[in-house]
């Protein structure tokens, strides 16, 4: 029983933890099809966040009195802010890596620092807007629209516990990445996407557009990815905004790629793994915060591991794109 109790426990908070993390990688799953390693999903995801909290700040700071914010407003300022923040990320990225051709890896590295940074600017800001005492920015009222849970959950005992008690964005986090799924696995412009990660001289040829192509799926996979950011402060943290509250997340994210092995479905069931790896250590007694840092570690062992295992198995549908992370010289062609 005392087990069974453990995993009722540990169930809906692996849920929470995997969410922001099952975003990033579906965005960032969308982004590779195309053939485009986007490291810059941390940064995405950051700016994704803030943008939120602005959005909410202005709307909480705009009204006389609590009992006149509007509910849909509540909800539609901050995901639109995260909307056109994150795609503005995407845009970036892309003007750098398919129209100048920057080299990705460092144009994503670039990009998560850029973002952390601006994430972490405009956080500093907003915290010395309210005076607060301590380093963060509360929007508890705004919070309380996105962690609003179904309100007969509680009467269906663990079964509501465990799949029935979570915000809003969380289930859309499950339905994105089946559409995802369905998408690349299911349609011809999801064939046309994959062509052009696989082979973009050859979808080029085949009279498919390649820049389209990459700019459509970045920016698509930005815009999913920056809703990650906005679900973690919002949802997760309460609608807290605390800088570098993100921890290594947007990172997970990445590595849940490949442990999903490019499959935004099969994503949906790794997340809610790695956010158990994750917090795991918080449910094993007696554990030195040295120990805890080690279990921390769990979720890219465990990558690692994979990554191994389907290396070694050399499936052509368990690896990613041919052309990940190459430009495309159409002179080349």
């Amino acid at each position: 029983m005392a087990v069974v109790s453990t995993l009722v426990s540990l169930f809906p908070r692996a849920v929470m933890q995997g969410v922001p993390i099952l975003y990033g990688a579906t965005g960032e799953i969308m982004t590779e099809k195309s053939g485009n390693l986007n490291l810059g999903i941390p940064g995405v995801m950051y700016v994704g966040g803030i943008s939120g909290v602005i959005g909410a700040f202005l709307y909480e700071n705009s009204l006389s009195s609590w009992d006149d914010m509007n509910g849909f407003l509540a909800l539609f300022i901050p995901m639109i802010c995260t909307i056109i923040g994150s795609l503005l990320m995407g845009l970036l990225y892309c003007f750098l890596t398919v129209t100048l051709r920057v080299n990705q890896n460092v144009t994503g590295l670039a990009i998560t620092t850029f973002g952390v940074g601006f994430g972490n600017f405009f956080g500093a800001s907003l915290i010395k807007l309210v005076d607060s005492d301590v380093p963060s920015v509360a929007l508890s009222h705004t919070s309380k629209y996105f962690a609003a849970k179904l309100p007969f959950a509680g009467d269906l005992g663990v079964f509501g516990k465990l799949f029935l008690s979570y915000g809003f964005l969380a289930y859309a986090a499950v339905i994105i990445a089946i559409i995802c799924g369905f998408f690349l696995n299911r349609t011809r412009g999801g064939l046309h996407l994959r062509a052009v990660g696989e082979n973009p001289a050859t979808a080029d040829a085949a009279g498919i557009s390649v820049t389209k192509s990459k700019y459509m799926a970045t920016c698509i996979g930005s815009v999913i990815a920056g809703l990650g950011g906005l679900y973690y402060v919002m949802d997760y943290a309460n609608g807290v905004w605390s800088n570098e509250g993100f921890g290594d997340r947007g990172w997970l994210a990445i590595a849940l790629v490949i442990f999903a092995i490019w499959r935004p479905n099969l994503g949906i069931f790794a997340s809610v793994i790695f956010g158990g790896l994750y917090i795991v250590y918080l449910f094993v007694p007696g554990l030195s915060l040295k120990a805890q840092e080690l279990f921390k570690m769990l979720p890219y062992v465990v990558t690692i591991v994979v990554l191994i295992m389907v290396s070694a198995r050399k499936k052509k549908e368990n690896q990613g794109p041919a052309s990940l992370g190459l430009s495309y010289f159409r002179e080349e062609r």
